[in-house]
């Protein structure tokens, strides 16, 4: 059995904002190696630890950059993917010979109430994300291309309001969720007790890996990605793409019948328009 981990920041327990990471980020660092060591522990620890083969860490948040190689000390099954930019942002070199993929410290879809740090793949550039006029968090939009592999997403930590998003009958209501946080605000949270998750940690995995024929979360093809943006300016250099098209001043849609190219789609659009200030 190979388990695959996708990591972010902002659904860690113990952070709470983006200038945290500015005023103190080996806090923001230590938070997160803490919570992947504990379900690293709560792996060693389970009934089926010796059926594991391998586990990769994709460092996910930002540059790539938030987790130690340290963290490959604590079990020699454990691979750590860091840097960037790069293909698969969020997801990369997963295949389908994975069992498992879970996503730790996701947060709640942009414009959500109450959510800490919410956003979809661009605070600064993406206002609302739709595939197939669905709305999309980063963990559904991750969560798809795993299914798109064959890959089923049976494991996240993050905030309350990502657990209900995440939770409803039209998602995925199949999941084992580790709750971190609740938000006060976008830059405000009331982390939960350190104890508490790692209690929650344990209680998950040992369900998680228990669990067989694990539903997968996708969507129907042909794929229609919906983008709106922050600017018109934006939108403008998102069109530069082949095969964009233009809704509105803000708005921008591509469609592919292979949901691999729409994944890739999100990055390209979110660089291209990065390059032109609002």
């Amino acid at each position: 059995m190979k388990l695959y981990f996708s990591i972010d920041m902002e659904g860690m327990p113990g952070t709470y904002n983006w200038d945290h990471e500015k005023t103190n980020r080996p806090a923001v660092k230590k938070a997160m190696y803490d919570h992947v060591a504990d379900v690293i522990e709560a792996i060693r620890e389970s009934r089926h630890n010796d059926d594991i083969t391998e586990i990769v860490i994709a460092d996910s948040h930002s540059a790539g950059d938030s987790l130690d190689y340290d963290i490959t000390a604590l079990d020699e099954r454990i691979y750590l993917i860091s840097g960037g930019p790069r293909p698969q942002y969020m997801m990369p070199m997963l295949d389908s010979s994975y069992s498992h993929v879970f996503l730790l410290g996701y947060h709640a879809s942009t414009g959500t109430i109450r959510a800490n740090m919410d956003h979809s793949y661009s605070n600064s550039r993406f206002q609302k994300i739709w595939i197939n006029d669905i709305p999309m968090s980063e963990a559904l939009i991750n969560a798809a291309y795993a299914g798109y592999l064959g890959v089923p997403v049976s494991l996240v930590s993050g905030d309350l309001a990502l657990h209900d998003q995440l939770l409803a009958s039209d998602a995925m209501p199949w999941l084992e969720f580790i709750t971190t946080k609740e938000a006060h605000s976008k830059f405000s949270a009331k982390n939960y007790p350190r104890n508490l998750v790692r209690k929650a940690v344990f209680t998950a995995i040992n369900k998680t890996l228990s669990k067989d024929n694990i539903p997968l979360y996708t969507l129907e093809s042909p794929y229609k990605l919906t983008i709106e943006l922050h600017s018109t300016s934006m939108a403008d250099q998102a069109c530069m793409m082949p095969y964009v098209k233009r809704l509105d001043g803000r708005t921008i849609e591509y469609a592919d019948p292979d949901y691999g190219i729409i994944f890739e789609a999100i990055m390209a659009i979110a660089t291209l328009a990065s390059t032109v200030s609002i």
